[in-house]
């Protein structure tokens, strides 16, 4: 049976490439977006293009009031395939925030940790009862919770506790055959931030020089190792803080 994916911030950059890696797999998609529909709908016709189904949905992570809804939507989404249930949660939709540890706000904080982990917590529970049994759940994490950066201290921490939420989804979910792991990108040439990695020379080649391939990543870099975790033979990772890097700051 094709397998459903839902991938939170699909649009764009990492959320974008893992669903079309997850497409290119043989898998159909379910995509959020926020705010940029017709990059959303740009997505969806490229999976198509690839012979498989997906459907865009709005959705602000950070709002939790509307999980209910948004689960209702999936549930329609799913019925029109003829499915129940989906298999897959990728949970990737994120912004960030640069701030020195002295000048970052309570605003800037409650944001981040409202989207990365707040959010993250509450869309899983809302999802979980549409979720097929031996399904796989991937958190998306940071490089940063490794190593240190100036400015990234809520961000960096937001990420942390997310590493730790998977430990438990791990452990709660595995009754129902369900893995949790996460998923830790370094330095990466995406509009994150503004675009500051792909489009500052000085960020690219200061992180190039700390990673062992000799480079930053590229989208194409990730989305195909989050797609190699959903793969049905490989079933016995759980509970892992998978970095895909390049080695970065080894």
């Amino acid at each position: 049976m094709t397998t459903v994916s839902i991938v939170t911030g699909g649009s764009r950059g990492l959320g974008r490439n893992t669903a079309l890696s997850i497409a290119r797999q043989g898998g159909d998609v379910i995509l959020t977006y926020r705010s940029r529909a017709a990059e959303a709908d740009a997505v969806v016709a490229e999976i198509a293009a690839l012979g498989r189904r997906a459907v865009a949905l709005q959705l602000d992570t950070a709002a939790m009031s509307g999980f209910p809804d948004f689960a209702e939507r999936v549930r329609t989404a799913l019925a029109a395939s003829g499915r129940e249930d989906f298999d897959h949660l990728i949970n990737n939709a994120g912004h960030g925030e640069m701030a020195a540890f002295s000048e970052t706000t309570e605003e800037q904080f409650d944001h981040l940790f409202n989207v990365h982990v707040k959010g993250v917590f509450f869309l899983t529970q809302a999802l979980l009862p549409l979720m097929a049994s031996g399904g796989r759940i991937v958190n998306f994490s940071s490089g940063l919770t490794r190593v240190s950066f100036p400015g990234f201290s809520a961000y960096s921490a937001a990420k942390g506790a997310v590493e730790i939420l998977s430990l438990y989804m791990a452990k709660e979910l595995g009754h129902r055959g369900i893995t949790a792991n996460t998923v830790a990108p370094g330095a990466i040439e995406t509009d994150f931030l503004g675009g500051a990695v792909r489009d500052t020379p000085a960020y690219n080649e200061a992180f190039a020089a700390v990673t062992a391939l000799g480079r930053v990543g590229k989208p194409d870099d990730v989305g195909p190792a989050i797609a190699s975790l959903l793969r049905p033979d490989n079933h016995w990772v759980t509970a892992q803080r998978i970095e895909v890097s390049g080695g970065q700051n080894i």
